[in-house]
């Protein structure tokens, strides 16, 4: 195989993460000029030698109502996207997350003659809501790349080539991270109460939730004089979370950067985390946790109507039962949020109780894949190598010709 190319598109800080981390087992695999990668994505991912042709914080975005204003502008990201690979003429194009531009960038990318091949990571939780699109899903891609195992039989049953590859998330180290360098810089005692918040990656998710942690916050420091407070802001949204911080009357330590964000898992005695790929890292930390969210005052009914599960946390999900407490909407309120973290603050025997199950939960997740991101670089090299050599059988992982 020549020297391939890819377009690694992602628009969301966790795909942006997750970009980086391919971009570099890519270049694992193939050697530094082994491979020539171009895209879309973040801080992450620019670092990684990959500039992106616009800034992606203004496409995070969730919630139907929500994201109807933001058409215009998701539509030009679309075309600059496509122009992108109309100059470099990759290979293959890796869409990572974010459905709503993954949809729109694949339709028109399968319009390019040569067109690359289409390979879709992390794909859209059709058990959880909207089974339908799976049907298009399958059609729109040459390859799906599922990070749950319980992905694969609605894209089974719709024709799809997929290959799990695991959760990339599952492939976070720990091993360096120390608590007590956190507690040393935010000048905690070791035995002090540790409360870490993450509000979130997209900027309407910084929006919702700031208000109601502090207010959390506000009732937990009366009982607790001893409370440390910090807040892990991911690089999307960290100038709203400084600023937002900043108003509040006894502002939180802010913690920047993957290391900071490690360090305060790890050292914290419980968090309250925004819905997302944190709580899975949250859960590998040891830390147990609340889980909140809101939407939209219109998104959420529509939400209500399409969700078919009875939990929103993956680790819930794998564990079939109510790990995590999760405080939704109406239910994510100051004081709906300090008594449910209460107890994990001041109950050792809960916090270890609470962080064992999570562990379990992590264990069912994993399927028994131990380099979630390995995985995924070595399908999308051997989609590279049939490109190149139609007469190639795939051989990367555990493929579902299906």
């Amino acid at each position: 195989m020549s020297n391939p190319s890819a377009m690694l598109v992602a628009t969301e800080a966790s795909g942006d993460l997750i970009g980086a981390e391919l971009a570099r087992a890519l270049r694992e695999r193939l050697g530094p000029g082994g491979i020539r990668l171009v895209g879309v994505g973040g801080e992450r991912m620019a670092a990684e030698g990959i500039v992106s042709p616009f800034p992606i914080a203004d496409l995070s975005i969730v919630g139907v109502f929500d994201g109807l204003p933001a058409l215009p502008k998701i539509h030009r990201r679309v075309d600059q996207t496509v122009e992108l690979a109309r100059r470099e003429r990759p290979d293959a194009a890796v869409l990572i997350d974010s459905w709503g531009f993954s949809v729109r960038l694949a339709s028109r990318l399968r319009r390019l003659r040569p067109r690359p091949a289409l390979i879709k990571y992390v794909l859209p939780q059709v058990w959880a809501s909207r089974p339908w699109r799976a049907r298009g899903v399958a059609r729109l891609f040459d390859r799906l790349l599922a990070i749950n195992s319980f992905d694969a039989p609605l894209y089974a049953h719709q024709g799809a080539t997929l290959t799990f590859v695991g959760n990339p998330a599952l492939a976070r180290d720990f091993s360096r991270a120390d608590g007590a360098r956190l507690r040393t810089k935010i000048g905690a005692k070791p035995g002090d109460p540790l409360l870490l918040l993450l509000p979130g990656s997209r900027p309407s998710e910084v929006g919702r939730l700031m208000g109601p942690f502090e207010g959390a916050v506000e009732m937990l420091r009366q009982r607790r004089p001893n409370l440390e407070v910090a807040i892990a802001a991911a690089p999307s949204v960290a100038e709203d979370v400084r600023a937002l911080n900043a108003r509040w009357r006894r502002p939180a330590h802010l913690v920047e950067g993957d290391e900071g964000r490690f360090d305060a898992m790890v050292a914290a005695t419980a968090a309250i985390a925004c819905s997302g790929t944190v709580t899975t890292e949250l859960a590998m930390a040891g830390c147990p946790m609340i889980v909140a969210y809101k939407l939209g005052f219109f998104s959420y009914p529509v939400a209500r109507l399409l969700i078919t599960t009875p939990w929103i946390t993956l680790i819930n999900i794998a564990a079939g039962a109510s790990v995590v407490p999760e405080l939704v909407q109406g239910n994510c309120a100051p004081e709906a949020l300090a008594e449910e973290i209460a107890p994990l603050l001041d109950d050792v025997a809960l916090c270890t109780a609470q962080a064992a199950r999570q562990s379990e939960a992590v264990e069912r997740l994993r399927g028994g894949i131990l380099d979630p991101i390995g995985a995924a670089a070595d399908a999308v090299i051997d989609v590279l190598r049939i490109r190149s050599k139609p007469d190639v059988i795939a051989t990367a992982g555990p493929t579902l010709p299906l």
